[in-house]
């Protein structure tokens, strides 16, 4: 289910969603997505914070989440983009600190320095979240 939805702006749709099962390589493709989207919005100054936070997010998905199903969201803000990340996990993120040697827990550290904004909300009966960030 790929569909554009909203109002054109500069040609492109404000509105980006797509849902997936995601495995190992897709970060890459979802990364070459959200960056066309981005450059065509005339927004390539934030593309390269964008798809670093957006890799996290979907390794997350990939390591954390059954079945590995997400629904992925770009948004146009004023200025910038916001990127939603939701599956059916309700297992939060958690900002870790990371040892610097292991393979895990730096992602939200990531996400938190090359975005200017990010959260998690969890919608009404619990089931799922929704992970997002703001690139300006």
């Amino acid at each position: 289910m790929n569909q554009a939805i909203g109002p054109q702006a500069a040609g492109v749709p404000s509105e980006y969603r797509a849902e997936f099962v995601v495995g190992e390589h897709s970060a890459r493709h979802l990364r070459r997505i959200l960056r066309l989207y981005l450059v065509g919005s005339g927004l390539a100054e934030v593309a390269d914070a964008a798809e670093l936070a957006l890799t996290e997010l979907v390794a997350n998905v990939v390591r954390h989440v059954p079945g590995r199903r997400c629904r992925i969201c770009f948004l146009l803000l004023p200025g910038g983009v916001r990127v939603e990340v939701a599956d059916g996990c309700p297992e939060l993120p958690v900002r870790g600190a990371g040892d610097g040697l292991g393979e895990g827990g730096r992602g939200m550290v990531i996400v938190d320095a090359v975005t200017d904004r990010w959260g998690v909300s969890v919608p009404p009966g619990g089931h799922g979240k929704t992970v997002w960030f703001e690139c300006r």
